[in-house]
């Protein structure tokens, strides 16, 4: 097979390295998991990215997740376009935040207020200081195989023992930082009832990927997302959905919706700015009133609510709450991955994929997964070499087998078509 002409994303890799550490400004895109070095994106339209070289992808990565709408939507590159010619930003209150405020509380029954922020780990910084200043505590639980982008108390992994306080997982994150998140397995709810009745009086909160698609994508028993707003209820502790991924993606109400379950605090991110930088937080009102200048919980950003963002954010919300978008959405989703794994199945492939929504993931073997320390490391070999083969023939996935796809409303019928055939020749060169 020949492979594609990457000479200029190559050369622009190589002069990259002289300035951002590793080359990159976001560590994945370095395409340290897979082959070869990362590729130059030039533009986006619809489904379909072309890199430097002018290579065409179909792209499964939408940026991560926030091109819900694919690239370049008209309406999306309207309201930018229209919102920078009155300027880019004012530091002070806009018209568009009271409307896209109004649009986002109106539409989703479980926040009452929200606050902007610049981007999703911002937002779950924000909702712990929330949390704590709330309740007046200082420990947190989190899950593991659960990210929450690189706040430093949530950089941790486990240590031994089923309910553990964290160690640091990065270098600069001060022991004394961890010691106040608490991590316990993913559907562990023995060790989380066992935690609690010890010393929920000194825990604020537990926040949880109720969807986890950072570390695979590890979908819960809807009744372990139940139990832990009922213990929570039980020892007055928060509970934080972080759906900075979910939020807006499976649902215009997120995996609170989908699921039924009202958290006290959500932080989002992605879909919420159209493909602007964004994040923000949103809860009850009473426990919104503790942030400042309402309550004594400070927090603030020069470019919070930032009027492009938010024009962009608009204009997008509003496609979504379209009645067919999300059945529309999870339908081509459940379609592509069902012409996947009926020739996965036929050939006996060590290989299923796992989908709710527009998302999906590719999970080597065929037990189902639910926790992070199920994911053989070993086999993100086939991922490697699935990916590179999917590269030269056109298919665009993002650099990491432990990362999730993403399905935009600009896949059409005939592009996942075109895409689920070329992915099963490349499942045939991996294991045939």
């Amino acid at each position: 097979m020949n492979k594609l002409n990457r000479s200029k994303s190559d050369k622009l890799f190589e002069e990259a390295k002289q300035y951002f550490p590793g080359g990159v400004n976001s560590p994945v895109r370095a395409f340290k998991s897979v082959e070869g070095s990362p590729l130059f994106i030039e533009s986006g339209n619809g489904c379909i990215i072309k890199d430097q070289d002018g290579n065409r992808y179909i792209d499964f990565c939408c940026s991560w997740g926030p091109l819900i709408l694919g690239h370049n939507n008209p309406k999306v590159k309207e309201a930018i376009i229209s919102t920078v010619e009155n300027g880019t930003t004012f530091g002070t209150p806009t018209a568009i935040g009271n409307e896209i405020g109004k649009l986002i509380l109106d539409n989703h029954r479980f926040i009452d207020k929200l606050r902007f922020v610049s981007s999703g780990t911002e937002a779950v910084m924000s909702a712990l200081r929330l949390a704590r200043g709330y309740t007046g505590r200082d420990k947190v639980i989190k899950f593991e195989g659960c990210y929450h982008g690189h706040v430093d108390s949530l950089l941790v992994k486990a240590g031994s023992g089923l309910a553990t306080f964290g160690v640091s997982t990065s270098a600069g994150v001060p022991e004394s930082f961890a010691k106040d998140t608490i991590v316990i397995g993913l559907n562990d709810l023995s060790s989380v009832m066992e935690t609690l009745e010890d010393m929920a009086h000194e825990i604020a909160a537990i926040i949880i990927e109720p969807i986890p698609a950072n570390n695979g994508l590890l979908l819960q028993d809807q009744q372990f997302l139940v139990w832990l707003r009922q213990l929570c209820d039980k020892h007055k502790v928060l509970l934080i959905f972080d759906e900075v991924i979910s939020g807006f993606r499976v649902g215009f109400e997120g995996a609170a919706g989908y699921y039924h379950i009202e958290p006290d605090i959500i932080t989002f991110g992605k879909i919420i700015g159209g493909g602007m930088p964004v994040g923000a937080y949103g809860g009850k009102a009473d426990i919104m009133a503790c942030i400042a200048p309402d309550g004594p919980v400070y927090q603030a950003g020069t470019l919070s609510a930032n009027p492009v963002t938010l024009a962009a954010g608009i204009a997008t919300m509003k496609q979504l709450l379209d009645p067919q978008f999300y059945p529309t959405q999870e339908a081509k989703t459940n379609q592509f991955v069902s012409d996947i794994m009926a020739h996965v199945d036929s050939k006996n492939y060590p290989i299923h994929m796992v989908s709710i929504g527009s998302i999906f993931w590719f999970a080597f073997g065929k037990d189902r997964i639910i926790s992070s320390d199920q994911i053989d490391p070993a086999s993100m070999e086939h991922f490697k070499k699935m990916h590179g083969i999917l590269l030269n023939k056109g298919v665009y996935l993002g650099p990491s087998g432990y990362e999730v796809g993403f399905i935009s409303a600009a896949h059409t019928e005939s592009k996942l078509k075109e895409a689920s055939t070329i992915i099963c020749e490349a499942l045939d060169m991996v294991f045939g």
